[in-house]
């Protein structure tokens, strides 16, 4: 995404908005195995919400994973 930065003076530069992306080690029961994720912080609270499988499933149906 992209928009402008405002200054004081209200001069406007281009700037983007990136993703908040960050790497985490879930815990995956039914496997019982680590795994790491590079997920938005977004996506940290979805899986604190559902759970880990029940997310990794619905990440997979969508077409945004292929494995896990």
């Amino acid at each position: 995404m992209v928009g402008n930065n405002v200054s004081h003076s209200r001069a406007h530069t281009k700037r983007r908005f990136n993703v908040n992306l960050t790497k985490r080690k879930f815990f995956l029961e039914e496997e019982d195995r680590w795994v790491n994720i590079v997920v938005s912080t977004k996506g940290v609270r979805n899986i604190n919400k559902m759970g880990l499988s029940k997310a990794l499933k619905e990440a997979k149906q969508k077409g945004y994973i292929t494995k896990y």
